[in-house]
């Protein structure tokens, strides 16, 4: 075991410095690749290079910082881009652990521990697209392609590097195992009053876009009974849905009508057409098939008994990932040290960037609460010490790992 001793009051200080970047109100503004985010990076690094570490920014923007040599290491990181309104700790809280245990390992001898922050997690061009395209799951021409709202592509994107070293990638190959610390985003651990979650499991995530067509007419002179409503259709399918899914889910799985464009959308116009997304999760595959199933029945339904058309435009499947056993047991037993009887084993409901890096090294991740269980919010907070407490569990995990 090689010991060592973060110092959570420059790991906390630190933090506040990085949430001083792209600060609204309580929260931040930092998107990839705005302004704030590439300021954040130049610091980030500057950070790293002032701990000892030789800092390496890849060609889409991932930050690693790496203990001199050759020696194969543990990289710990998350991201430090956030939502069009995020809060102060997610994706930074994981992002500034990593760069105080890779710098008390440095000063203490500790074992060899590398930090990063990956690039765009936060999907303002595509999903969790620095981690994708660090463990080969999107090539560069592909993440090249991706474009925002305003139609602004990657390629473009990407070249404002003023203040960042030349592009350099880093092969996964350097690092034995990665592992991330995050905010939970809800409200288990903040509502038991638990101050750790061992993450066993990232959810798979389903995504489905459908339409109902009807049809388009006045909204005085059409009789009810004769009426083709879209978006009487949605709302149907919608109870169906939820009465039907309850019967097989766990308390951990979710799903979520999210986005609706009706149309033509107006108070005197019976609607004739709706797009939605459905969205599913859950850890384990064959419930997940088995909501589809229900889903598609409940859609079938529905158009059947309102005279309605029913298509499906597109689905977007992510697995579920399973942390690495070993590495869990490693976190739990430090989490069982440091809060004996108020911490838990849990799945991550939320898509992380250890989910891609699962792909190429063994992963594990740990949770710290999120008060209200409040995440891409101005809002967002989490208590201090338990800030603290997670990354000095953390720590010890990798400690006992070395």
């Amino acid at each position: 075991m090689a010991g060592f001793t973060i110092d959570t009051q420059r790991m906390l200080a630190d933090l506040d410095t990085l949430r001083s970047i792209g600060a609204v109100k309580t929260g931040v503004v930092r998107p990839a690749y705005s302004e704030a985010d590439r300021l954040a990076r130049i610091w980030l690094a500057k950070r790293m290079e002032e701990a000892g570490l030789e800092v390496s920014v890849d060609a889409v923007g991932n930050v690693f910082g790496l203990p001199p040599g050759d020696e194969k290491c543990i990289l710990v990181g998350s991201h430090s881009d956030t939502q069009p309104e995020g809060g102060w700790l997610d994706g930074a809280y994981g992002v500034i652990v990593g760069l105080e245990i890779a710098r008390a390992c440095l000063e203490q001898g500790g074992p060899a521990v590398a930090c990063v922050s990956f690039q765009d997690e936060e999907g303002r061009f595509s999903t969790l697209t620095g981690s994708r395209y660090w463990a080969g799951l999107m090539s560069l021409e592909e993440v090249d392609e991706c474009s925002d709202d305003t139609g602004l592509r990657v390629g473009q994107a990407r070249l404002e590097r003023e203040g960042l070293p030349a592009a350099r990638d880093v092969p996964p190959s350097r690092f034995s195992a990665f592992m991330e610390i995050h905010i939970e985003q809800g409200p288990v651990l903040d509502t038991a009053g638990e101050r750790i979650g061992v993450v066993e499991n990232i959810v798979g995530i389903r995504t489905e876009k459908m339409r109902f067509l009807g049809e388009q007419n006045h909204a005085g002179t059409t009789p009810m009974h004769l009426r083709r409503d879209a978006f009487q259709g949605l709302n149907r399918f919608v109870s169906t849905v939820n009465e039907r899914l309850a019967g097989v889910a766990t308390a951990a799985t979710v799903w979520t009508v999210g986005q609706v464009d009706l149309h033509p959308n107006a108070n005197s116009i019976v609607p004739g057409r709706v797009d939605f997304t459905i969205q599913w999760r859950d850890a384990d595959d064959a419930r997940l098939d088995r909501m589809q199933e229900i889903i598609h029945a409940a859609a079938r339904e529905t158009v059947s008994a309102l005279g309605l058309e029913w298509q499906r435009c597109g689905c977007d499947l992510i697995a579920p990932t399973q942390a690495n056993a070993a590495l869990v047991e490693a976190l739990a037993k430090a989490a069982e040290r440091l809060a004996p009887g108020l911490w838990r084993r849990m799945p991550s409901g939320a898509l992380h960037d250890a989910a891609n890096v699962s792909n190429v090294l063994p992963m594990a991740m740990l949770f710290v609460p999120s008060k209200g269980g409040i995440s891409h919010n101005f809002l967002e907070d989490t208590d201090r010490a338990d800030l603290a407490l997670g990354a000095e569990a953390l720590a010890a995990s990798i400690a006992s790992l070395g």
